[in-house]
């Protein structure tokens, strides 16, 4: 196969970050309609989570995302009882990343026909990733739209709350801290249009790929849930900065502050990721910029509590180790590579 690119397969990141801050330009100006009331925005837009005032005390945390492309796995191999899962996953794991502790989701299923099962293992997935966030469903909307949608689709929106004195941004990283890594359970929810091209190139969904695992179930593989985790790691260390590691990959520690960071310690990329880039031929630079690449979240600290929190990782059954640290110089370098995220 020819080098594939996240590009060549459909989606061009670079475009569509010129995209989003085109909106993204336009919106920020409705920040100054709740400025001094209940609901101002402190952080602006484009942190992981929305963070909203509601009193002198208090804050809330929002975040709204779906689960892309994986939909189209699911409906390759007619299981949807692990997608609920994931649409949680990429919610509060973007709301954590501010300090906060999600509450709340409010659901959103477009389709172009009602399936009552369908629906019902979607659901099983909401319970299932519900009671590992900790969150309640309380309502939501589901739209039959024949032309407009082919499928489904889903999106979620999750409430949080935060003391306005435990809020967590980034601003106290400085460099000589620690970035620890938490291990994804695999691809996750991101870079799947890039994934099936390859993949289903080469194979089959119901074809295995590794030894009693078929192409389809590896990219279902559920995004892992790190709030039980990272609350405890909140309430007993100095945290610093948390980094959701979804599209951009490890580029979006970028995100959490004005320094860099050099990551020196990676855990070997997953299987997965490996036959990705041998099948497809994919540039190296193009898999870290599209892919986890085994870390799914990174918790910035002193190396002084870098052992308390990797014990508390292992406490919950998530792997965790120091892969890099935080450096003067901006961007995020992986030792022994010629790019930087």
């Amino acid at each position: 196969m020819d080098k594939m690119t996240y590009a060549k397969a459909g989606v061009n990141i670079d475009r569509e970050a010129l995209a989003i801050r085109a909106l993204a330009g336009e919106i920020k100006h409705t920040l100054d309609f709740r400025k001094g009331k209940a609901g101002e925005s402190l952080l602006g837009v484009g942190h992981f989570a929305a963070l909203i005032s509601l009193d002198a005390e208090r804050t809330l945390a929002l975040s709204a995302d779906g689960v892309g492309t994986k939909i189209l796995v699911a409906e390759a191999m007619q299981r949807y009882d692990t997608i609920g899962i994931d649409l949680i996953a990429m919610n509060a794991n973007d709301v954590i990343c501010v300090g906060a502790e999600p509450m709340v989701l409010v659901d959103y299923i477009a389709i172009d026909e009602p399936d009552e099962n369908i629906m019902e293992e979607i659901g099983k997935g909401l319970v299932k990733g519900a009671k590992t966030a900790g969150i309640s469903i309380v309502g939501g909307e589901t739209a039959t739209l024949p032309e407009i949608v082919k499928g489904f689709d889903i999106a979620g929106l999750i409430l949080g709350f935060v003391d306005r004195d435990k809020i967590v941004t980034g601003k106290s990283i400085s460099p000589g801290d620690v970035v620890i890594g938490l291990a994804s359970s695999g691809i996750h929810s991101n870079g799947l249009t890039l994934a099936r091209k390859v993949i289903f190139s080469e194979y089959k969904p119901e074809d295995e790929i590794f030894l009693g695992r078929k192409a389809g179930e590896e990219l279902l593989e559920p995004t892992r849930i790190y709030v039980r985790e990272v609350l405890e790691c909140l309430a007993g260390a100095d945290v610093r900065g948390l980094a959701n590691i979804t599209g951009g990959g490890l580029g979006n520690l970028a995100r959490i502050t004005d320094y860099g960071f050099l990551l020196d310690n990676l855990p070997e990329p997953h299987r997965i990721f490996k036959l990705i880039q041998e099948l497809g031929n994919v540039p190296e630079n193009e898999m870290y910029r599209t892919f986890n690449m085994g870390i799914g979240l990174c918790i910035v600290a002193g190396r002084e509590d870098a052992e308390k929190i990797i014990g508390i990782c292992k406490k919950h059954r998530t792997e965790a180790k120091i892969i890099g640290s935080v450096v003067g110089e901006k961007g995020v370098a992986i030792k022994g590579k010629d790019f930087v995220l």
